[in-house]
């Protein structure tokens, strides 16, 4: 006999406030990322070329999952695109300039 689980314990007993929204989602993004890496775990590990394109093509949806998910983190915090979009320069910079990104690594 199969054991299925309870479907309310996952239910919270009050409205999250807008941080603990946010680390909730955060958290899910997690989660979306774990199943994309055992998605294609399991598809390198297929020898059925079909059964190995469904468990690709998973994968893909679980990261449009983590898009969706960083959307809704930018609609609950302007500071977290801001933030991002900060990584994002400070990468591109180190790749027009990769020798300067190096000493200032070692610097």
């Amino acid at each position: 006999m199969a054991i299925v689980s309870n479907p309310f314990v996952a239910n919270l007993p009050k409205q999250l406030s807008n941080e603990e929204l946010l680390q909730a989602l955060r958290i899910d993004i997690i989660g979306e990322y774990e199943a994309v890496i055992g998605y294609e775990a399991h598809a390198q590990a297929a020898s059925d070329p079909r059964v190995k394109q469904i468990l690709l093509k998973l994968a893909d949806d679980e990261r449009k999952h983590v898009g969706q998910h960083q959307q809704l983190l930018l609609l609950l915090s302007p500071i977290e695109g801001q933030l991002l979009e900060q990584g994002k320069q400070v990468v591109e910079q180190q790749e027009q300039n990769p020798l300067q990104a190096a000493n200032q690594l070692v610097n």
